[in-house]
């Protein structure tokens, strides 16, 4: 069993809560590999349509863990590719919703960016603080930061570790939403549990006709994107939506 995550399901909503609160669920070894162990295994699942991914009140999680980090070598770094095996977190074909209380920094400001969308809390801060450590960010802050909320900011946020508010948070793109600090994981498993009653193959291209819009160009986008609408329609969940739609009734989607 896990030790360092919590995994509950709620029908086709996986809730997955970081637990290492004395630690202020510090992204250590052992957790992100909790994490790479048993969500890929829930992703192949067809009964799971949606991740939540949470901390607890006072940190979603804040930072990366700095003891176990600080006696690492660049040739270990390098030779390891430390932490290049979130890859597998982000490539997961389910959506993720991440659901921020408290502190969001470092790494854990990084792993609620691979999420596909994040609903904060109002008294959630974010930050990528790695240079006041005399590093940078290792996890993709400054790629996922800079296409979110733009150079400018991206650049002061990663100079400056400074950490950013919720509200400013909502206005700059980093996040999709905020609610009450007592309302999130309820606002985000509601958002699950919505995404949950689609087509899991549908919600599944959504993620990649979204993505794509960061890796190419306008023209090429919009060629991706037709071409996945125009496939769509050899499906029964295309016939099932659309009918259900004409015919004034819930659809029921089948995943073919």
């Amino acid at each position: 069993m896990p030790k360092t995550i919590e995994i509950t399901r709620k029908a086709g909503v996986v809730l997955v809560r970081l637990n290492r609160p004395k630690q202020l669920n510090a992204l250590n070894k052992e957790l992100k590999d909790e994490i790479l162990a048993e969500l890929p295994k829930l992703d192949a699942d067809s009964s799971v349509r949606c991740f939540v991914i949470t901390g607890n009140e006072k940190a979603f999680a804040a930072g990366g863990d700095i003891k176990e980090m600080s006696t690492l070598t660049y040739a270990e770094a390098s030779t390891e590719d430390y932490f290049a095996d979130w890859d597998t977190f982000v490539n997961l074909r389910t959506p993720k919703i991440a659901a921020v209380n408290g502190y969001a920094l470092g790494g854990g400001c990084e792993l609620a960016m691979m999420c596909d969308f994040i609903v904060a809390g109002e008294g959630a801060q974010f930050g990528q603080p790695e240079i006041k450590l005399g590093i940078i960010a290792g996890m993709g802050g400054s790629q996922r930061m800079t296409k979110l909320i733009g150079r400018a900011k991206s650049m002061d946020m990663h100079l400056t570790g400074r950490m950013m508010m919720a509200d400013e948070a909502l206005a700059s793109g980093l996040v999709a939403r905020v609610v009450p600090d007592d309302k999130v994981v309820e606002t985000a498993m509601a958002a699950a549990a919505q995404i949950a009653e689609y087509s899991k193959p549908v919600t599944a291209l959504v993620r990649d006709v979204v993505n794509r819009a960061d890796e190419t160009s306008l023209t090429e986008g919009l060629f991706f994107e037709r071409r996945i609408f125009h496939s769509l329609f050899a499906t029964e969940d295309q016939k099932e939506g659309m009918n259900a739609f004409i015919e004034k009734r819930k659809p029921s989607f089948k995943d073919k």
